[in-house]
């Protein structure tokens, strides 16, 4: 595995060196300080298997560079990194095809963690946009003698085995596209899978269906992960 770090302070990519190789001992690290240099990595570099990405860069925005990467390169996983863990920053983060959302503030171990999931294909958000989330004020339900309780797996909100797999994937940051090749689905079959989805999370997009089913901690797992 072949990964690019890209950060700014020195003593950052040194502690990210030793993440990474910790978790894949014989992992290629490829170093950047900026976007301009990163740029040009990433087309020296066409085996990259990861990308850490610092939104705080001095020569670009981090989330311009991160859909820049996107756009350009979609086989290559990136994760990013940065100094604040808002919101609203994890969502434009996500929106935009990141793997992850890593504060620079989390510890040895929290880094680790998030790694490990994102390299068996899960997508990592931080656990307190998770909490705000959980701790909202929640919405009073039409009967207020009744509880309403917490689903404790998708089938408690209805979803199809198949929609299931299809959440899974949307998990992994896979497009309509990919799951469509996965699952050996039509694309229009597929829209109406995401749409019955979104419906039963009650939220809008993909990026809160994300943090809908991390905040529930349901640990989802592709019947076609195999052919990804």
């Amino acid at each position: 595995m072949k990964v690019l770090v890209i950060d700014d302070h020195a003593l950052i990519r040194d502690a990210l060196r030793g993440i990474v190789k910790e978790l894949h001992e014989d992992a290629a690290i490829v170093e950047a300080s900026s976007c301009e240099q990163a740029m040009r990595l990433v087309g020296e570099h066409s085996d990259l298997g990861l990308i850490l990405l610092d939104l705080n860069l001095p020569d670009r925005n981090g989330l311009d560079v991160l859909s820049d990467l996107r756009e350009r390169y979609p086989a290559i996983a990136t994760v990013v990194l940065s100094a604040f863990n808002d919101r609203e920053s994890v969502a434009t983060a996500l929106d935009l095809g990141a793997l992850g959302f890593i504060p620079k503030s989390s510890t040895r171990e929290l880094m680790l963690s998030a790694l490990r999931l994102v390299f068996s294909g899960g997508i990592y958000i931080p656990p307190d946009i998770l909490i705000r989330r959980e701790t909202a004020p929640p919405q009073p339900p039409p009967d207020t003698g009744r509880t309403e309780l917490r689903p404790s797996s998708p089938r408690d909100l209805g979803l199809t085995e198949r929609q299931v797999d299809v959440l899974a994937l949307m998990m992994q940051g896979k497009s309509n596209k990919a799951i469509c090749r996965a699952l050996d689905l039509a694309e229009p079959t597929v829209k109406n899978h995401v749409t019955a989805i979104l419906k039963a999370l009650k939220v809008t997009n993909r990026t809160e269906a994300v943090i809908a089913v991390g905040a529930l901690g349901w640990d989802l797992r592709p019947a076609a992960d195999s052919s990804l």
